[in-house]
């Protein structure tokens, strides 16, 4: 995909300054992450025994390998039940119909507004008061996140079909195609290609956000990873950046499959 037609390009001396602005960027950086190893240095936190518990067998199977299934199994819950409350809301809130549309846009900016966190506590701990029954931990987060994550996706296929040229939809109508099928099999197939790389990043979220889960004491992998093994082993730091390396290669291919999805729309 080219960018050309974004920005214009940056001349000789606008090359040099950028040079000049990465180099200063990246001497800060390096500066900053030898302090950083210098003071995790002196605190023993580079220590071999520190570090030993992550290789081991035992402990991936007890802490981390769990975590990582109850955090993907609450992130891939979210993402399909965010994904159809997003596509419902979002084509409620494009109606035609003022007593579907106005309704739809108070539930949309209703969820959007309230903290993720509220919404699990109120489905963890509000349920039992409202109707007697306990919900489980898994449930609360799926319920939050399927709220909070659903409400942006809502917004974000609505802004991607109104963006849009009137002509697709006018030559849809043209054909005689009744307003579902112009949705259907004319506007959301084009959109969704705009939509993609907003999509992701929203899917990233949602799967960083299931994290919130250990307040309710949910077996996610910050909670079961993090906390279980720094509790066994007094390592936090090391356990930090394990997690949080395996966060950063899960979302880098969540990443890499919206670039190849995009590739093939494409063709």
């Amino acid at each position: 995909m080219s960018y050309a037609n974004l920005y214009e390009a940056p001349g000789p001396r606008g090359v040099r300054r950028n040079r000049v602005l990465a180099a200063a960027v990246a001497l800060v950086l390096l500066a900053l992450a030898y302090v950083v190893y210098v003071r995790f240095d002196e605190k023993e936190q580079w220590a071999a025994e520190k570090w030993t518990p992550l290789l081991r067998g035992d402990v991936w199977a007890t802490f981390i390998l769990p975590g990582l299934a109850g955090t993907l199994g609450a992130a891939v819950a979210g993402v399909v039940l965010a994904g159809l409350f997003g596509l419902v809301f979002a084509t409620a809130r494009m109606s035609d119909h003022r007593w579907i549309r106005v309704p739809a846009a108070m539930v949309v900016e209703f969820f959007r507004s309230v903290p993720l966190l509220l919404l699990i506590f109120f489905a963890f701990f509000g349920a039992y008061v409202l109707t007697g029954f306990h919900v489980s931990a898994f449930a609360a987060v799926v319920f939050g996140l399927t709220l909070y994550n659903g409400s942006v996706i809502a917004e974000i296929v609505r802004a991607g079909v109104r963006s849009l040229p009137k002509g697709q939809r006018e030559a849809a109508y043209a054909m005689g195609m009744r307003k579902n099928q112009v949705m259907r099999l004319v506007l959301l197939p084009q959109a969704l290609r705009a939509m993609l790389p907003a999509l992701v990043s929203q899917f990233i979220v949602l799967l960083k956000d299931s994290a919130l889960g250990l307040i309710v004491g949910y077996d996610e992998l910050v909670d079961r990873g993090l906390n279980g093994i720094a509790a066994n082993f007094s390592n936090v730091i090391p356990a930090a950046i394990l997690i949080a390396a395996i966060f950063i290669l899960i979302n880098l291919a969540l990443d890499r499959l919206a670039h190849r999805l995009g590739a093939a729309r494409g063709q």
